[in-house]
């Protein structure tokens, strides 16, 4: 079987005796860590020739089942919304496809153009005067977030709410312990924010209060109290991770006192491609404009007059800032971000609400019919626009294998993501527009007879 290496034995030998070494380990003997050194041969079998790993992988993939093979409700950030034709006829034209960051930047006035419309979409739809031209993805963008707050004040807290997305947490946990800020989290009390552990978690030295709209429970938080706590307490920078496909009925968080608006862009005009890639929203109040993470792109005009878009800022330290740098997002996910921008447009301004409106009808339909089944009930009675959280007595992991046997993904094991004792039980559910009335009747059919089933089986266990 061929190598696909440029590099031979013989090369090897050449370039290690040009620069005095005996082996290519010999190199980074003082740059690692005895600690760290594996000392043995990766774990790895033989070469096979290219037709048998065809074989192999194709063996691998028919084991995965896609959102087209199965009545999909996952969600808690992915969702199986439909991509129209016009979204992969743009973004697969090769000017758009292909090309690197610009390091040349006004040359590419058509990479520059798309950044500036995308910016200005969500712009308006965070209500919010600033938007980057993304980040990598939703949990990166909440840490960043974070990272930016105690660039604004230099405070060393981050209160966050327990309703943020589980990997968003951990996320912004990690970033955290790496320039040294503590991560407080609120509890969830019936469904949202508890307000009054909130408030009293806020002090002086809160440098953010971070929380979700809708929470991860599915649940539509006061987003103007929760601001104007952290306001009145601290003034501490507020963050709302923020679900960009129903800002077209929820009130926008730069109408509800939020200073940095972020999200998980891909609802919009993204698939779920086995999770990935996607995109990060990231938009702010103007006073941020020096500090946001990423690229902005800006309008002008030039000598001539005629309309023109300039690179304005970037904070990679590849570019000018070098140590200054607030941020390593060079590339982002500009493709993704395109797709975005060209949904929105496909969508319009009225499309989007009434997608929201849609989602809404629908989430109530689901959430009542499902909550009526034996055996289930809505986790709390909070307002929700398009995921609900269900309370189900049986396994769930149990019944989501039943119910898959059955073609349904009844949607996302909370426990399993969150590890909180309190959400063992809890069943998430997600709806988009390619969720129909007749899908939801047939996921209550399936639902129902996966958790009797679970729950006669339980009974058995226990009688013998």
């Amino acid at each position: 079987m061929s190598r696909y290496t440029a590099i031979t034995p013989a090369d090897l030998e050449l370039m290690l005796e040009a620069i005095g070494v005996d082996s290519v380990e010999a190199i980074f003997e003082r740059q690692i860590p005895e600690a760290v050194r594996l000392r043995r041969a990766l774990a790895l079998p033989e070469g096979r020739p290219e037709q048998d790993v065809y074989e192999h992988l194709r063996e691998l993939a028919a084991r995965n089942t896609s959102a087209e093979q199965e009545l999909c409700f996952l969600g808690a950030g992915m969702y199986d919304h439909y991509v129209p034709a016009l979204v992969d006829m743009l973004c697969e034209r090769s000017e758009f496809l292909t090309p690197y960051t610009p390091y040349q930047p006004e040359v590419s006035q058509g990479t520059l153009q798309v950044m500036f419309e995308y910016q200005t979409a969500i712009s308006e739809l965070t209500a919010l005067p600033v938007s980057n031209a993304s980040v990598y993805e939703g949990p990166s963008a909440v840490a960043a977030a974070g990272y930016m707050a105690k660039l604004h004040n230099g405070r060393g807290r981050l209160v966050a709410s327990a309703g943020l997305h589980p990997h968003a947490l951990q996320t912004l946990r990690t970033h955290a312990r790496g320039y040294r800020m503590e991560v407080v989290e609120v509890p969830v009390r019936d469904g949202v924010t508890d307000a009054q552990t909130w408030s009293e978690a806020i002090d002086t030295d809160t440098s953010a209060g971070i929380f979700a709209q809708p929470n991860f429970y599915g649940a539509v938080e006061d987003a103007a109290a929760l601001s104007a706590a952290a306001k009145a307490r601290a003034d501490a920078v507020v963050v709302a991770a923020v679900d960009p496909i129903v800002l077209g009925v929820l009130e926008p968080p730069g109408e509800c006192g939020v200073d940095v608006a972020v999200g998980e862009g891909q609802p919009l005009g993204n698939r779920l491609d086995f999770g990935g890639p996607s995109f990060g929203i990231f938009a702010a109040r103007e006073e941020y404009l020096r500090r946001i993470p990423g690229r902005i792109a800006g309008e002008t005009v030039d000598a001539d007059g005629r309309r023109g878009f300039v690179l304005t800022l970037q904070t990679r330290e590849q570019h000018i800032r070098r140590e200054r740098a607030t941020s390593n997002i060079c590339t982002a996910q500009a493709l993704n971000a395109l797709a975005a921008v060209v949904y929105l447009s496909w969508l319009g301004r009225q499309g989007i609400v009434e997608l929201g409106e849609l989602l809404l009808a629908r989430t109530h339909y689901a959430r009542t019919t499902l909550g009526a089944l034996d055996g289930v009930e809505a986790a709390h009675e909070q307002p929700v626009i398009r995921e609900f959280a269900l309370r189900l007595d049986a396994d769930v992991a149990a019944v989501k294998r039943r119910c898959a046997a059955q073609g349904v993904n009844p949607g996302v094991d909370v426990h399993a993501l969150s590890g909180r004792a309190e959400d063992r039980g809890l069943l998430l559910v997600a709806l988009t527009e390619r969720r129909t009335r007749e899908h939801i009747d047939r996921l209550a059919d399936a639902l129902a007879a996966a958790v009797a089933a679970e729950r006669r089986s339980a009974s058995e266990a226990v009688g013998v």
